[in-house]
């Protein structure tokens, strides 16, 4: 088949796919959410998660930045050869020598990107590149051109886009498109944007460059302002099919877009966005602990999706309403991102439909009169600890029926002495009450 086929088999298939309402997945863990301070990762960590990357069924996996270190280099290169259903991109500047030596690092992959990018606001272009717009133009497009000699998937991002010249970016993009770029993505560099501005930017864009139907629109959203994933789904309900994303939203500053939130949307409000992914959620979960792992990032608790409390409810009107149909709280499941189940935090909240609930579980159904008297128990207990465990239900139901008070005992001193060379050592002393 020819270059000229070629290309038009993939124009092709890329309407086909925006016609489908199929948005892929772009995952940059690897290279943008790796720039995050302190989330660096070794080669064979980023060739552990990029293989997860694809187990959970992302499309595209930016492998990292070749041209800037030898370890991105071999990176991405391992990716490549290991790796066989996600296309690999590999990222590169508007200049000859990154985008030859990134199509050398992608040599092995069975499908390949080079994703070039070049700035294109007025602040940038003055300030950082010191080059007039015209000037841009002309660099963007050689850049582009010389991906296509080596390559059939080329990206082209002009950076910091949403504070761009609107008629500018459709004479740049217009001008990569011709040149033979598939996917040109609009970066939200600095977290600037809103969900209105930035749906509206896709639709002005795919409305004025012409051929827009052939090409993948694609958005790259920085979480600065907390509007990463609204600025995402605004964008592909203006006609983008491509978001750009990280696991956990790692990233630089205060992150990119995460991709569990984008496709939990997508699929949870399927009615109103009438779009969906290829990613298996129920590998979410299991996706989301080794990219904590790796990289040493933690999850807040409350994080969307993720967090150790997504799924968790202390609360007893909302765990009475949980226990009686799941609907109530929970709209979507635990099981769908894979997580075994939800989970009864019992507290100082927690309400007594909650509190018999765990009993049964624990396998023990009492008479009213008993139950009241451990659960006032548990009333006294759960004001003293932000959390009851079972432990502490066993023990409050084995002493209110040996007819003990469950508080025998009083924490007299703690000596803990641990260090590198020793054994660690801990004494406790318990006063008799």
């Amino acid at each position: 088949m020819s270059k000229s086929e070629t290309q038009q088999t993939l124009e092709a298939s890329i309407a086909q796919q925006n016609d489908a309402g199929l948005v892929y997945i772009f995952d940059t863990t690897l290279r943008d959410g790796e720039q995050c301070p302190g989330a660096a990762m070794t080669e064979d960590q980023k060739l552990e998660v990029a293989h997860r990357l694809e187990a959970l069924g992302v499309d595209v996996i930016e492998a990292g930045f070749p041209v800037s270190s030898p370890v991105q280099f071999r990176a991405v290169q391992r990716v490549s050869r290991e790796l066989e259903a996600p296309i690999i991109a590999a990222l590169a500047r508007a200049v000859p020598g990154d985008i030859k030596i990134a199509a050398e690092a992608l040599q092995d992959a069975r499908r390949k990107r080079i994703h070039t990018f070049l700035a294109s606001s007025p602040i940038h272009m003055k300030y950082k590149l010191g080059k007039e717009p015209g000037e841009v133009l002309e660099l963007a497009v050689d850049a582009v051109k010389a991906a296509r000699d080596l390559v059939e998937d080329v990206e082209f991002s002009p950076e910091d886009a949403t504070r761009s010249e609107w008629d500018f970016l459709v004479e740049l993009v217009s001008r990569v498109v011709e040149a033979g770029a598939t996917t040109i993505n609009i970066p939200d560099t600095v977290g600037y944007t809103t969900p209105e501005e930035y749906g509206a930017l896709f639709a002005h864009l795919i409305k004025h460059v012409p051929n827009s139907e052939k090409i993948r629109f694609s958005a790259h959203c920085h979480n600065d302002l907390g509007m990463a994933t609204a600025n995402s789904l605004a964008a592909v309900q203006n006609g983008a099919r491509q978001i750009e994303c990280t696991i956990n939203g790692i990233g630089e500053r205060a992150g990119n877009t995460a991709m569990e939130e984008v496709v939990m949307a997508l699929r949870t409000r399927g009615e109103h966005y009438n779009l969906h992914t290829s990613i298996r959620t129920e590998e979410i979960m299991r996706s989301s602990r080794l990219v904590r792992q790796v990289t040493g990032m933690s999850v807040q608790p409350n994080k969307a999706i993720v967090g150790d409390n997504a799924f968790a409810h202390e609360s007893g009107i909302h765990q009475d309403g949980v226990l009686k149909n799941r609907l109530t709280y929970e709209i979507m499941t635990p099981e769908s991102v894979g997580l075994e189940s939800n989970r009864m935090v019992l507290g100082r909240h927690s309400g007594r439909h909650a509190f018999k609930d765990r009993l049964t579980r624990l396998g023990y159904v009492l008479e009213e009169e008993e139950f009241q008297e451990v659960w006032n128990r548990f009333l006294d207990l759960a004001d003293k600890k932000k959390e009851v465990y079972d432990e502490d239900i066993l023990s409050l139901v084995n002493d209110t029926q040996a007819g003990q008070d469950f508080q025998r005992y009083e924490l007299g001193s703690l000596h803990v002495s641990a260090g590198s060379g020793t054994v660690p050592t801990a004494t406790v002393k318990l006063i008799d009450r």
